[in-house]
């Protein structure tokens, strides 16, 4: 089935796959490690095919791995089968999946988005752990969110701990990242509500105009929204905390955000 078998942990491929763990690696190449049969396949059923497929010798005969094998060919990519100790060392896990593949990153221009094809958007300013940012691309999915927006320095959201949280929705998601003053100039033309969350606020989520499509934006794990971008709000609101942690985990924040826009 694969097109070729590689045995070496030095072989070119496998550093190269093992490279994409680096960011600097990722924004040279635009390509992004992918592992597991269940995200590869999300990707392959929805039109994004491998560019390496490598999986092991037990998994060769998976009906879900030859589909893959046949989408990642007619997409001009290749299959490779490879030993149990390269998928470790690719992955960087001692009990690593039996299928990992190499993806092409695709990121949306500002422009391209079409806010009126989903009640909610969401997007986020210097989002710090891909954990959150994999989550909250994961919850987008999941609520029939238009896509996500990065604003000004986020982490990777092609990063192989991101992915892994998105658990395959990062092929299903838009994704588009902006500076923040091209943000701000886009928002004016923002057809709907745009909604922050501010500790400050005083106004309660609950209580906000969400006027279709709206827009959620959220701030950074510690520091929440800067002035420039609370400014450009219609309204700020606050999620009220009632126990002793005063504030909420932001991939937590924002699902909660994103289900009362779209309630």
């Amino acid at each position: 089935m694969s097109d070729r078998t590689i045995t070496s942990l030095a072989n070119p491929t496998v550093k190269a796959a093992r490279a994409l763990h680096l960011r600097k690696e990722r924004d040279e190449t635009g390509l992004f490690l992918a592992e597991g049969l269940k995200i590869v396949t999300e990707a392959v059923e929805l039109g994004h095919a491998p560019k390496i497929l490598l999986h092991s010798a037990e998994a060769a005969g998976h009906p879900l791995v030859r589909q893959a094998a046949e989408a990642t060919r007619k997409g001009r990519g290749e299959v490779i089968e490879v030993s149990r100790d390269i998928l470790a060392k690719i992955s960087r896990r001692d009990n690593p999946q039996t299928v990992l593949a190499v993806f092409q990153q695709v990121f949306a221009p500002l422009a391209a988005l079409e806010p009126a094809r989903a009640r909610c958007w969401v997007a986020l300013q210097a989002v710090r752990d891909p954990g959150n940012l994999g989550t909250i691309i994961r919850t987008a999915d999941a609520a029939g969110c238009g896509g996500v927006i990065l604003v000004g320095d986020c982490c990777d959201p092609y990063s192989v701990e991101a992915v892994r949280a998105t658990m395959g929705s990062v092929f299903a998601v838009k994704i588009a990242k902006a500076g923040v003053d091209e943000f701000i100039a886009w928002r004016r033309t923002w057809p709907g509500s745009v909604v922050g969350t501010l500790l400050s606020a005083t106004t309660d989520f609950r209580a906000a105009d969400y006027r279709d499509p709206a827009l959620i934006l959220m701030g950074n794990e510690q520091a929440g929204l800067p002035p420039e971008l609370a400014e450009i709000c219609d309204v700020n609101v606050k999620i009220p905390m009632r126990g002793r942690a005063d504030s909420l985990n932001l991939a937590v924040a924002t699902g909660v955000m994103i289900y009362a826009a779209t309630a």
